[in-house]
């Protein structure tokens, strides 16, 4: 039986201070009871979400990753969350799971969010992903990205949803709804990662950081408080249900034009 233990931590996100958010976050880890498979950290982690990518960005082998390769090898884990990285003159808000064996997966956010020019920022990302782990085929996706189901839609390609974000609390129930609407119509479960408090341009956040089932239900809620939820997710649970109730057999097709 294939089963994943998967941790969320939800936190107020010290601004443009990467040293003291990898902080606070190492001791989260550190704290964490239990076995865990993968921890799920916010968007931007390091930084909170800024467009000041040439101050804040980091190469692939700079401080956060080489943090990431660390504590997943001491806690045993796998970690993954969203970072500002530089190549060359490009910068990217992209996602990073690191495994215990110093593995790294990576996903470029698709939707850059043109409210706060993200777009004149960072570069888009071209390529939805996939990454295995214990079994699990996860898709990870960034904060925006929540708000276009052609993106995310699940083509038996994926069985976890990660979404990490900084959305703010006068979205709240569009982070809230959006997020249940996802794990169900794509038959998957779902984690999704947000923060709390005020960023550095004063915008509140309230968390509502979850981890979803495929039927829509609540299996882990942190509220509007910081704190970390652990859930054991069953593979075979999921397949059982997946073949009884065949409702992607009915999706439509199509093709999607990047």
């Amino acid at each position: 039986m294939s089963t994943l233990n998967i941790a969320i931590v939800q936190a107020d996100l010290h601004w443009q201070n990467a040293s003291k958010n990898r902080e606070q976050f190492a001791t989260a880890i550190e704290n964490l009871e239990g076995p865990t498979d993968l921890v799920v950290l916010p968007e931007m982690f390091t930084t909170g979400f800024s467009m000041d990518a040439p101050a804040l960005a980091e190469p692939m082998d700079g401080e956060t990753v080489m943090w990431m390769k660390e504590t997943a090898a001491k806690r045993n884990t796998a970690i993954c969350g969203s970072v500002i990285i530089s190549e060359g003159t490009d910068f990217f808000n992209r996602f990073i799971c690191v495994e215990q064996n110093g593995s790294v997966s990576t996903y470029d956010k698709r939707h850059l969010f043109r409210l706060a020019d993200e777009q004149n920022h960072y570069s888009q990302g071209t390529a939805i992903k996939t990454l295995q782990l214990k079994g699990f085929r996860i898709c990870p996706l960034i904060c925006y990205d929540l708000r276009f189901p052609v993106w995310s839609r699940n083509r038996n390609s994926y069985d976890l949803l990660i979404y990490v974000a900084n959305w703010p609390s006068r979205r709240h129930n569009a982070w809230a709804t959006l997020m249940r609407a996802r794990a169900i119509e794509n038959l998957s479960f779902l984690a999704g990662v947000n923060r709390i408090g005020r960023d550095g341009n004063d915008l509140p956040y309230i968390g509502g950081s979850a981890i979803i089932d495929y039927l829509g239900n609540d299996l882990a809620d942190l509220g509007d408080r910081s704190g970390t939820a652990t859930v054991t997710l069953d593979l075979e649970e999921l397949r059982q249900f997946r073949n009884r109730f065949a409702f992607d057999k009915d999706a439509d097709n199509f093709t999607l034009e990047i």
